[in-house]
C-alpha cells in the first residue's frame, strides 16, 4: 500500500536529517515512525486497569481527584522546600 501525504518543505527537511542521523532513508524512517505511532497504546489503554481497580474497590472519581490533588500539593511544597529538584 502506498500513502501520500503533504509536508512543508521544513517538515520534510527534518524528517530527512533525522532519518539520516539513523541511517536510514526517508521512507523508511516515515514508514517506522508511523508504525511505532500505531502500535502505542492510547492513554485510555494504558488507564484502563487503573480504572478497573478504582471501580473494583468503589473509589469514586471525586477521590481519585482528590487523591491527585494532595499528592500534587505535597509534591509541590518538596519542591519548595528545596527536597525535590524542578525538572527541565
Amino acid at each position: 500500500m502506498t500513502v501520500k501525504i503533504a509536508l512543508a518543505p521544513d517538515e520534510e527537511a527534518r524528517l530527512r536529517e533525522r532519518a539520516a542521523s539513523l541511517g536510514q532513508d526517508l521512507q523508511t524512517f516515515v514508514r517506522e515512525a508511523a508504525l511505532e505511532k500505531a502500535d502505542r497504546p492510547t492513554l485510555s489503554e494504558l488507564l484502563a486497569p487503573i480504572h478497573e481497580d478504582t471501580r473494583r474497590r468503589g473509589i469514586t472519581v471525586e477521590q481519585v481527584d482528590d487523591a491527585v490533588d494532595r499528592a500534587r500539593r505535597a509534591h509541590q511544597r518538596e519542591r519548595e522546600a528545596g527536597r525535590i529538584k524542578p525538572t527541565p
